[in-house]
């Protein structure tokens, strides 16, 4: 009989947890949710460095290169979606609502992926051509 009586009291307790709660999501203390929501950071790639940014006028100001991290967000009225550097505070935004179309799209590049890879590519061949393997001595004879 006790442990009908506890079972009871747990399930009791449980099903009061279930109980609608006043609060921030439900408009309890703010009568709205939040405008922009967070969709993710992301590792700065090879081409966020390569996007145009204007020049700062302050010497130490973080610059694309500067920026580890790219944050991502979504402004929940108009549907626009923000890329936005770490620590440059550079942002790249699309809104695939707005009329007429963004004007930022598409991004303007310093260089492209293509380009890149060939310089890579070149700098490779290089490094190879640098590098002489001499031949071994063969074994007993030194």
């Amino acid at each position: 009989m006790r442990t009908f009586a506890v079972l009871g009291l747990v399930g009791a307790l449980a099903l009061a947890g279930c109980e609608r709660k006043t609060g921030v999501a439900s408009g309890g203390l703010l009568r709205q949710p939040g405008r922009y929501q967070g969709v993710g950071l992301y590792p700065a790639g090879r081409m966020w460095t390569q996007l145009r940014q204007a020049a700062a006028k302050d010497a130490a100001a973080a610059t694309l290169r500067d920026d580890e991290e790219v944050i991502v967000t979504v402004d929940s009225r108009t549907g626009e979606l923000r890329q936005c550097g770490n620590h440059s505070g550079y942002c790249v935004a699309t809104n695939p609502w707005a009329r007429p179309a963004d004007a930022a799209a598409p991004a303007l590049l310093a260089r492209h992926a293509e380009q890149l890879d060939q310089e890579a590519a070149a700098a490779d061949r290089s490094v190879r051509a640098d590098v002489t393997i001499a031949p071994a001595a063969p074994a007993g004879k030194r």
